[in-house]
């Protein structure tokens, strides 16, 4: 198993699992007080949930595409802004969005390093 490999299945189990079980399983507080905190409906959480495992599971899928792991990058970084503007509180609690985005991010750009489009 390659680095680019091991990095590009790492990030899509971190989508996978953020997607599927604070939203879809668990529907867990934080993730309802973000919707809150931007005046949103909780029947969207699932929706989110959805659209991070199909990220993910595009990432692991698409394996010889780089654009998923582009995509991965870009939201981390959006939901790590929005995170520190609608719920700074997050940003200091263990096992924080800070530290997990960071990572995912740095785990993105060892996938792209070594990822080769068709």
């Amino acid at each position: 198993m390659t680095d680019a490999w091991l990095a590009r299945l790492t990030v899509a189990a971190i989508f996978i699992y953020h997607g599927l079980v604070p939203k879809l399983l668990f529907r867990d507080a934080s993730e309802l007080k973000l919707l809150d905190a931007h005046g949103l409906p909780h029947h969207l959480l699932p929706v989110a949930g959805g659209g991070e495992v199909l990220l993910g599971l595009l990432i692991l899928l698409l394996r010889r595409q780089r654009w998923p792991l582009w995509a991965a990058m870009a939201a981390l970084m959006l939901l790590l802004v929005d995170v520190a503007i609608f719920a700074p509180g997050l940003l200091t609690q263990a096992f924080n969005p800070l530290s997990l985005n960071l990572a995912a991010i740095a785990l993105c750009t060892i996938a792209l390093r070594n990822t080769t489009t068709r």
